[in-house]
């Protein structure tokens, strides 16, 4: 057998594995895969706030941990080697606590996006791919959390005087395109990379949900994702 008819029989085993995995899903009860759906983003939920809504769970996880906008890099490194360094380090610490504070919030919100999946969302999402239940969370909660999270981020980080002197700085920069828009306020980048944070480890438990669901030691969640 040469090496393209080899690769080309792989690509259709593949194929028909995906096939044959999509069947199995589709071959759940409708209550089965709504049922297993729930259940992964209700732990997924509650893994990702208990990790990150707690004292280091974004400055202590390299993952998530949120470092300083882009267009403070430069005017850091200075401050670093005329010895204002601490002043970093606090803005860095208060953008971090600030996540911290933030994420606990956000539980009534994924609770209530996990009560309001229909059965096509659930079957769909399904065969979507290892983080499709996540993307599906993300954009159900981003926003609203989004506006639940800022206030919560503003009374962190405005304790830090350097986040107020680079609000200032960073909106006139921003205006001739040296501060991408999105870093020009410390407190909406703060913001956005908390979300950030809490989707990426609400996608990780659903990886591993997705490779190992009888180690989740959940009878559904071994029903429906093993079925995958």
């Amino acid at each position: 057998m040469d090496r393209r008819e080899f690769t080309g029989q792989l690509v259709a085993g593949m194929a028909l594995w995906i096939c044959a995995a999509q069947a199995r899903a589709l071959s759940l009860s409708d209550a089965d895969a709504s049922a297993g759906l729930k259940a992964a983003l209700e732990r997924g939920a509650e893994v990702a706030v208990s990790l990150l809504g707690k004292t280091d769970g974004f400055l202590g996880n390299p993952k998530v941990r949120i470092p300083l906008p882009s267009g403070l890099d430069s005017a850091a490194k200075l401050m670093k080697s005329l010895g204002q360094g601490k002043k970093v380090d606090e803005l860095v610490t208060a953008m971090n606590r600030a996540a911290e504070a933030a994420v606990p919030e956000s539980k009534q919100l994924l609770s209530n996006a996990v009560k309001q999946m229909s059965v096509d969302d659930a079957k769909k999402i399904l065969t979507g791919g290892d983080t499709s239940v996540t993307n599906f969370f993300a954009e159900k909660t981003r926003m609203p959390l989004g506006e639940k999270f800022l206030p919560i981020v503003t009374r962190q980080t405005e304790k830090v005087d350097l986040a107020n002197k680079y609000n200032a700085v960073a909106a006139k920069a921003s205006g001739f395109g040296l501060v991408k828009k999105a870093d020009a306020n410390v407190q909406q980048y703060v913001t956005g990379k908390a979300l950030d944070g809490l989707y990426l480890m609400i996608g990780e438990e659903e990886k591993k949900i997705r490779q190992d669901p009888v180690g989740t030691g959940s009878a559904i969640l071994k029903k429906v994702f093993g079925a995958l």
